[in-house]
């Protein structure tokens, strides 16, 4: 073999050996570029699959309203109002009076918040005509109302519950499920033009913690999210 062709050979080996490196980065870029879309479409799906499960664990409302129920103290015997001795926003300890008709002292029956007053004095109330109202703060729970097609069947008694108050932003608080209306809030069904009905909802009620939230207002407005 000739020096010439020995040479050419060399060189040859020499390119191949240089390429060889060069190849296997095209390869290993090729490889990783594959993978990294593998990994971005198994998150990608990964992601969807966990949104669409969460999203389908919960019920989500934005029609909710913190209150308590209203207790009417009236007189048991008619007589004309002489004196009355709290005012709105009063907090009243058990047995406290809250007004005079006639000779009868009107007293609360609970630790009481007082959200109105007649002040009407010298006017004749009869049994059951409320002279004073009152709320007992324990009892407040968000109302918050579901429509019977918004994943009403799902909800249970017990179900934990996040919501927010419009008064509070995003801060968010806890709650359970304590009671489920078995009527709907509007019974009629009517039909327009295009045959569709009215829309029901049912009242999902929420109990919290009150000595936890002393923030929260019998009236705020509020959102709810019921996690199954």
């Amino acid at each position: 073999m000739s020096e010439t062709t020995s040479t050419h050979q060399d060189q040859e080996r020499e390119t191949a050996h240089h390429k060889q490196p060069v190849l296997l980065v095209r390869i290993l870029k090729s490889s990783w570029f594959y993978t990294v879309l593998l990994c971005l479409a198994i998150l990608g799906t990964a992601g969807g699959f966990l949104y669409m499960r969460i999203t389908n664990s919960r019920v989500y409302t934005d029609t909710a309203t913190i209150s308590a129920p209203e207790i009417a103290l009236a007189p048991d015997v008619s007589g004309t109002l002489e004196a009355v001795y709290v005012q709105d926003g009063d907090f009243v300890k058990a047995n406290t009076p809250v007004a005079r008709v006639g000779n009868e002292i009107i007293k609360t029956t609970v630790d009481s918040l007082v959200i109105s007053e007649n002040n009407d004095i010298g006017a004749l109330f009869n049994p059951g005509q409320s002279v004073v109202t009152v709320i007992d703060p324990s009892q407040l729970r968000v109302h918050a109302q579901v429509e019977e097609d918004k994943g009403l069947d799902r909800i249970k008694v017990g179900d934990r519950v996040i919501f927010t108050v419009d008064a509070f932003g995003s801060k968010e608080f806890v709650g359970v499920v304590s009671s489920i209306s078995p009527t709907a809030t509007a019974s009629d069904v009517v039909f327009n033009i295009s045959n569709s009905r009215q829309e029901q909802n049912f009242d999902v009620k929420i109990r919290f913690d009150t000595s936890a939230y002393p923030e929260l207002k019998n009236g705020m407005s509020a959102r709810a999210w019921i996690y199954q």
